[in-house]
């Protein structure tokens, strides 16, 4: 689940009734290895511009990843979906139409929405302590909630330790608290505000905020500030304990050495993401969202600026790439930027983003790719945007 680093750190798939475990230590190596072993039968494209369409196919037939989807957003709002691939690869189900997939990290900008439009509302300050708005957090080696401001928590400037780095190989449920207690016993990377580093903590910190503030569930909040505000009716917060796909999905997989056959990491529990990943959407509601967002139906015009001033990020993300507050801006290569984020999590992957003319593109992938693949799909949302 470390946003777009090629490593996952936990998974398991359950179908009917075996529960199968993904090693931990097997798990972060996933994103360097090739991914040829998992290469589905063929099956074409839905019919599309050849941009698209041909990216989708060669994600399936050159990279191997069982299944792409894409959606593409025009500027008058028209949808167009894509499929390559197989949706499961026990059956040979087709891939459905814009299904739903764990989007990972793009749940972290839904939360910097929700933070910022408590900014908004005068009930958080960006550049207040942490210290401010929860109290008895516990400090670690370097760890001072007095040092370390809100703005810093959404722009991984903080300097935290990513906890995802040090969870254990036990599939379970997670409080939040307990993922912030496994980050406090290791030491802060960098003084606050010195350096950009990405870290999942970040995000767990800032959804107990959003929790201390209103007095309700992380879940609820994005549910009713963002979900349905823009009528995103494919998207979801899982339930506690929820490990099904609510909805029409392709399955998605895990291949643990090179050559192993995949196994399926479709149904699991994803709390252990929280507030920093754990969405399920589609393509076309991701789509939906960044234009509305940009568009300014979420946050009122100072947010959004504030949101949309970014510093370098490097890598897990794409060269040139900066950090809002929980937002990506790339370069695209006929000029100007997109902004998004991306998200990955164990069986899936997303990539893509809207510019400020309307469009927008998404795709998703149902496995952890390689890096190879990774720039493959940047180049699919680069060419489509620019098309």
């Amino acid at each position: 689940m470390r946003e777009q680093a090629g490593q996952t750190f936990r998974s398991s798939g359950r179908r009917s009734g075996r529960r199968t475990t993904v090693p931990l230590a097997a798990a972060v190596t996933v994103g360097v290895m090739m991914m040829g072993a998992l290469a589905p039968p063929a099956v074409s494209a839905t019919a599309g511009p050849d941009t698209t369409r041909s990216g989708l196919n060669a994600l399936v037939h050159t990279d191997g990843v069982p299944a792409a989807l894409a959606s593409v957003q025009a500027r008058d709002g028209r949808v167009r979906t894509y499929t390559a691939g197989v949706g499961d690869l026990a059956t040979g189900a087709q891939v459905p139409r814009d299904g739903q997939v764990r989007i990972g990290s793009n749940t972290k900008t839904f939360t910097a929405v929700v933070v910022l439009q408590l900014v908004g509302e005068g009930r958080i300050g960006l550049d207040a302590p942490v210290d401010t708005y929860l109290r008895g957090l516990g400090r670690g080696d370097g760890i001072d909630w007095h040092r370390i401001t809100v703005r810093q928590l959404l722009q991984h400037t903080s300097g935290l330790p990513n906890y995802t780095k040090y969870l254990s190989d036990d599939i379970r449920s997670y409080d939040p608290r307990e993922l912030l207690d496994l980050a406090l016993q290791h030491e802060a990377e960098f003084d606050p505000g010195t350096e950009w580093a990405y870290s999942n903590t970040n995000y767990v910190v800032a959804g107990l905020i959003v929790q201390n503030i209103t007095g309700r569930p992380l879940a609820e909040e994005i549910d009713r500030r963002v979900i349905k505000r823009i009528g995103l009716r494919h998207t979801y917060f899982p339930a506690p304990g929820e490990v099904a796909i609510r909805e029409r999905h392709p399955r998605g997989y895990y291949q643990d050495a090179a050559g192993a056959a995949p196994i399926d990491a479709t149904e699991w529990d994803p709390s252990w993401a929280w507030a920093a990943g754990q969405l399920v959407s589609t393509n076309s509601d991701l789509n939906r969202f960044f234009t509305a967002l940009l568009a300014g139906r979420l946050l009122p015009k100072a947010q959004l600026d504030q949101m949309r001033t970014t510093v370098p990020a490097s890598y897990p993300f794409p060269a040139g790439a900066r950090y809002g507050l929980g937002l990506v801006s790339t370069p695209l290569s006929c000029g100007g930027v997109y902004w998004g984020h991306g998200g990955s999590m164990t069986g899936y992957e997303t990539r893509g983003g809207a510019t400020q003319k309307d469009r927008a593109v998404n795709v998703a992938v149902t496995t952890q790719p390689s890096q190879a693949t990774r720039e493959r799909m940047d180049g699919i949302v680069d060419a489509t945007l620019c098309r």
